[in-house]
């Protein structure tokens, strides 16, 4: 389980699955796109606030076409808002990106350097 750091919501739209106060990830890529995205945060590369807005939207938009009690799988709302702001402040390119996710996903558990 990874700590949560102190700017991730504890409650509302975009605080993160927990269980007994720890983070949970479903599957590895979830802790890896966790990992890189508090990673680009800490570099300086986008505020917190910035993310977070997007994260809002992205599951707000969700829940807006889909029927309620339709659950949503909030790291794939993640992953959008994410792929959002690195293409939006030119990080990457939409291809780029979508080539080093895929290199990302398929490292085996444990080889996340």
């Amino acid at each position: 389980m990874t700590r949560a750091p102190r700017l991730l919501d504890d409650a509302g739209p975009a605080a993160p699955p927990r269980k007994n106060g720890e983070l949970v990830f479903d599957h590895v890529w979830e802790g890896r796109l966790f990992g890189l995205t508090m990673a680009l945060h800490e570099s300086g590369l986008f505020a917190w606030d910035e993310f977070r807005t997007r994260l809002i939207g992205e599951i707000s938009a969700w829940e807006r076409r889909h029927p309620q009690g339709e659950g949503y799988r909030y790291y794939e709302r993640w992953l959008a808002a994410f792929e959002g702001l690195v293409i939006d402040k030119g990080l990457c390119g939409d291809g780029e990106l979508s080539t080093r996710f895929q290199d990302l996903l398929a490292r085996p558990p444990g080889h996340d350097h």
